[in-house]
C-alpha cells in the first residue's frame, strides 16, 4: 500500500498538516530561483535592471510590514509563510517571461 501525501484537490493544506516544515523548505527553494532570475537580469544589465533592483528592496519592506501586520492580527506563522510563497511565485512568473 502506498501512502499518498496529497492530491491536486488537497493542495498545500494537507502537506502543511503532515509536514509543517515543508512550506518553509519550499519557500527556500522557490526564493532561490527568484534570486537566480534577478541576478541574471542584473548581470546582463538589462534595460529594466535598475527598476528591478529598486522593486526588490521595496518588495522586501512591504512584505515585512505585511507579515508584521498579519502576525499582530493573529495570523499563524504557516499563514505568513504561505503568503510569502504567493509573493515569490508572482515574482517567478514575472521574471520568467
Amino acid at each position: 500500500m502506498s501512502a499518498q501525501i496529497c492530491s491536486a484537490d488537497d493542495g498545500d493544506a494537507q502537506l502543511a498538516d503532515t509536514f509543517p516544515w515543508l512550506a518553509g523548505a519550499l519557500l527556500v527553494v522557490e526564493a532561490s530561483e527568484v534570486i537566480r532570475l534577478r541576478l541574471e537580469k542584473l548581470a546582463r544589465c538589462e534595460a529594466d535592471a535598475n527598476e528591478e533592483a529598486e522593486l526588490m528592496v521595496t518588495e522586501k519592506i512591504v512584505a515585512a510590514l505585511e507579515a508584521t501586520a498579519s502576525l499582530m492580527a493573529g495570523a499563524s506563522p504557516a499563514e505568513i509563510v504561505d503568503r510569502y510563497r504567493e509573493h515569490v511565485a508572482a515574482n517567478a512568473r514575472r521574471l520568467s517571461v
